[in-house]
């Protein structure tokens, strides 16, 4: 029966090429536009670290006067801590890991005669850093808490990196010149190679980076990054006077990022109080002024939803286009409505005959589907155009524009079940005609 309706329905759509033309056009159109954005959302906020992300917590503390006024597109500064309070928190270890981190930006001077210095991208990080984030190692490992007690000369590189300066061989315990742009480089004992991981978007640095398209090529201790004055990226939020301590150990002013793990519940629970009577206790001591219960927890996902990565150009086309998509299917509804409803004397004489109007309804739904086949491998070819041409913008995200597999299906399905849904008032309409009325017309 399945088979004698699709054949039904194809000799219908063939009768009519215009009309049939006419509807493939635009639910293809209405597919493409709105996969196109579809697939840009669906890349900026897909989860960087799947089966570790909902493990990954964000420490949310707020040491700001009463009387500070947050400048208009400016990044809050509580989104990073101050050193003090990285510092407590990481003495305190109250998670199953925790670090912090900064951004930075060195010199390096290789030791290959036909490579000239150049400058290279990375991240000033405490010892967790690479368990808790699932780093994956090539070579070697990363550095211990000792490491960080003892403000350790070590690094880490990313493969990239590693290839660049030393080649195939191993560089496990070579030793890399890196320094400040203008200063005397320092040397670093090479103790990991990563492979090269850059998660996306960028989840642990702060909103001044590019999430979509930074990847860090070098890791070292915080420590040893403090010692020797070493630049580093990002926001730096300051407030209040300082007593002319080094901006780097001020407690006023925020600049770390800072990651916990907690494996369950009653952890992420217990974690939340301890923030909460952190405040409480700095504010007794006069330091925060603000209420305890402004400390707060994010999730990693609910982390980024905070940052708002997703720029607000891209939600308003993507609400075009999914506006669009309706309009599309408006225009399907009229479409078919009037093309089943011509066919009032066909649908009568197969009811005289016996047809159910389950079977009409069954019948006119198919063809409905079969559109929607067609509307979406157009929708596909529009939707591959339409994201070319994102990838060809300067934008941050603009590279990961492209569909997976899941997005491919998705995009057939979602104009099936467009099409079907525009063919249900049409099919229903149908079903209903009254045989005998337009038998006697006959």
């Amino acid at each position: 029966m399945f088979g004698y309706y699709i054949d039904l329905a194809w000799r219908s759509l063939k009768r009519t090429p215009v009309l049939t033309a006419l509807m493939v056009l635009a639910i293809g159109l209405g597919i493409g536009a709105s996969m196109t954005m579809i697939t840009v959302l669906h890349v900026m906020t897909e989860d960087p670290l799947p089966g570790r992300s909902a493990h990954l917590y964000v420490p949310h503390l707020d040491p700001l006067p009463v009387t500070y006024q947050q400048p208009e597109n400016a990044p809050e500064p509580n989104d990073s801590l101050t050193w003090p309070d990285a510092m407590a928190l990481l003495r305190a270890h109250r998670a199953t890991r925790q670090a912090a981190m900064a951004g930075g930006t060195l010199l390096v001077t290789p030791q290959r005669a036909n490579l000239q210095p150049f400058d290279i991208n990375g991240r000033y990080a405490t010892s967790d850093f690479f368990a808790m984030f699932g780093v994956p190692f090539m070579a070697g490992s990363g550095w211990t808490a000792g490491d960080d007690v003892t403000h350790a000369h070590v690094v880490v590189l990313a493969e990239s990196l590693a290839r660049k300066l030393f080649g195939d061989a191993n560089p496990v315990g070579q030793t890399v010149e890196l320094g400040n742009n203008g200063s005397a480089p320092n040397e670093f004992r090479v103790i990991g190679v990563t492979r090269d991981w850059a998660p996306r978007p960028m989840f642990y640095e702060d909103s001044a980076g590019k999430p979509y398209s930074d990847a860090d090529e070098f890791f070292l201790p915080l420590t040893a990054s403090i010692d020797l004055k070493l630049d580093f990226n990002g926001n730096f939020m300051g407030w209040g006077r300082g007593s002319g301590e080094s901006w780097r150990t001020s407690p006023r002013i925020s600049w770390l990022q800072f990651w916990v793990q907690l494996d369950t519940p009653e952890q992420v629970k217990a974690y939340h109080q301890f923030l909460v009577d952190y405040s409480a206790e700095q504010k007794a001591l006069g330091r925060f002024q603000r209420p305890a219960t402004n400390a707060k927890l994010y999730s990693m996902m609910g982390w980024l939803a905070h940052e708002n990565l997703v720029p607000d150009d891209v939600r308003l086309q993507f609400w075009l286009a999914i506006g669009f998509l309706g309009v599309a299917m408006l225009n399907i509804v009229a479409l078919l409505l009037a093309k089943f409803l011509r066919r009032s004397s066909e649908i009568s004489v197969r009811r005289a005959m016996g047809a159910r109007k389950r079977d009409i309804f069954v019948q006119f739904g198919i063809e409905s589907a079969l559109i929607g086949v067609a509307g979406g491998l157009l929708g596909l070819g529009i939707a591959q155009i339409g994201l070319w041409s994102i990838r060809q913008r300067p934008d941050d995200y603009a590279h990961l524009a492209s569909m997976d597999p899941s997005m491919l299906i998705g995009t057939v399905l979602l104009a099936i079940v467009a099409s079907v849904l525009a063919g249900l008032l049409p099919a229903w309409r149908a079903c209903r005609v009254p045989p005998a009325l337009q038998l006697k017309t006959l």
